[in-house]
């Protein structure tokens, strides 16, 4: 199975060969790296934690930790920033377990070839079959090979933000035990 979509051009899969492994020590999951060219030059890493609710301090550790790979392996031969990143809540879809994991969510699909005469599918995920990615679309629900898809990602939409609100707090990142404790002066340090 490809990684296009996590990779896209060859570069891109050779960083993403040599940070993968930084990022995954550390408990956590590429979602997608793109070298992006224009003016200067711009490494874009998305990452997140395999049950979501990544931290800015975690993207701050995983900018160290590929940082330190890639000044040994020294794949990019111009200057670059390195910037790492949540998927946010419209991420993109790289993965096929990602198909599976927001079945129900809207997504845009793209596809490097027509299908059907179309290459834009808009639509309910519902799921994954085989290597096929599933989408309920107005004619229906159709299957999509994932090798044949360029781009994904979930539309922005009220019950995606819940949902991605629900798994932040039950990923303890929105804990109301800290609040509470800022305002009980003097035994804050007991309850830590």
């Amino acid at each position: 199975m490809s990684n296009d979509l996590i990779a896209k051009a060859a570069i891109d899969r050779r960083l993403a060969e040599i940070i993968t492994p930084a990022i995954e020590d550390l408990g956590f999951e590429l979602v997608r790296v793109r070298l992006m060219s224009g003016k200067s030059t711009t490494l874009q890493i998305m990452a997140d934690r395999p049950n979501g609710g990544i931290e800015v301090d975690d993207c701050a550790e995983i900018s160290n930790a590929v940082g330190a790979v890639l000044d040994v392996e020294d794949p990019i031969l111009d200057e670059y920033t390195l910037e790492v990143s949540s998927p946010g809540i419209d991420r993109p879809l790289t993965r096929l377990k990602d198909f599976e994991a927001f079945e129900g969510y809207e997504a845009k699909l793209e596809t490097t070839e027509l299908i059907d005469g179309r290459r834009r599918f808009k639509g309910m995920l519902a799921g994954i079959e085989g290597d096929e990615v599933l989408i309920n679309v107005e004619e229906g629900t159709i299957g999509l090979q994932f090798d044949w898809l360029s781009d994904a990602k979930l539309v922005l939409t009220d019950d995606l933000i819940k949902e991605m609100l629900r798994q932040r707090k039950s990923a303890g990142a929105l804990n109301e035990d800290n609040f509470d404790e800022i305002e009980t002066e003097g035994s804050t340090e007991e309850n830590r």
